[in-house]
């Protein structure tokens, strides 16, 4: 399985059209439907659902289009990393984390090594956990931001000195926005929204548990979200409150929603981690170096 058929099934699978697919990739269309007849006898799969205007992923092109991707992404990261051993220094660099204020740290320490080496470049990729640590695992980042609780005993790790806060958004007409901070017995009865990955890791290490106490179990989650961006949505059509990390909603004058506190306070640290034993380009190993020296 060569990577540029790869490449040419990717292409397919997202114009949906083979006339589209070989007017972008510079191929004539029986070139093109020829390599991907091959493939599929190659893998003894039909890929596609074929139409007069169209043509469908089937099961089996699905699985294939996420593997795909992840082949592709690593050979461009390979190819990267290895242009990047050239005397001017120069590759790509690539980060995963959830939305929060770490990532003006990372943003300031982009910023002093892209001063010094502009030729590199930064890849950001948005994610829980879970999201971030499987594509860490795969080779597909090289560096993780998480924040706590999680598990970092796998990867090397520094931790952040600054904390988030932890606290509710709601529309600035809510019952609950004229408190100046939020207790758990103002969320007993309210319909809440909260992040899957607090629902799955900081919920079950007993965080918001301990917090919240015997009332825990009362709660009333109607929704969960992965991007705070997608639950202030959510927020703004009355759907309920969000439970979230301050400043990453806006909630600046000009916008319907505000973000209360939680009290007693709740706050969670952040880790930057990357594999152990991981050998970086040289444009990563820079980067390690200058966080290394600023942390």
């Amino acid at each position: 399985m060569e990577i540029r058929v790869l490449r040419y099934f990717l292409t397919v699978a997202r114009e949906g059209s083979i006339t589209r697919a070989a007017d972008f990739l510079h191929v004539t269309q029986p070139t093109l439907s020829r390599q991907l007849k091959d493939l599929e006898q190659e893998l003894g799969k039909k890929l596609f659902i074929r139409s007069s205007y169209s043509i469908v992923l089937t099961d089996e092109g699905m699985l294939l289009r996420n593997r795909a991707e992840e082949i592709v992404g690593m050979v461009d990261k390979l190819e990267a990393e290895f242009e990047s051993m050239e005397e001017s220094i120069s590759g790509d660099i690539y980060i995963g984390g959830g939305e929060t204020e770490a990532m003006k740290q990372i943003a300031r320490v982009a910023k002093d090594v892209q001063n010094k080496y502009p030729n590199i470049r930064y890849h950001l990729y948005s994610g829980n956990e879970d999201d971030v640590t499987e594509r860490l695992d795969k080779g597909l980042l090289d560096f993780g931001i998480l924040i706590q609780p999680a598990d970092v005993s796998k990867y090397n790790y520094i931790n952040f000195s600054d904390k988030d806060v932890w606290g509710v958004v709601m529309r600035k007409e809510s019952r609950l926005a004229s408190k100046d901070t939020i207790r758990s017995t103002d969320l007993l009865h309210v319909p809440l929204i909260c992040s899957r990955q607090s629902m799955k890791q900081t919920f079950s290490k007993n965080e918001f548990a301990d917090w919240f106490g015997e009332d825990f179990d009362k709660l009333n989650v109607v929704t969960t979200y992965n991007l705070a961006y997608n639950a202030a949505i959510m927020v703004e059509e009355g759907i309920g409150y969000a439970l979230t990390l301050d400043k990453i909603v806006n909630t600046s004058s000009e916008s319907d929603l505000c973000f209360r506190p939680l009290e007693p306070r709740l706050e969670s640290g952040l880790n930057i981690v990357w594999k152990k034993h991981q050998v970086f380009s040289t444009a990563a190993d820079l980067f390690l170096k200058e966080i290394q020296a600023k942390f």
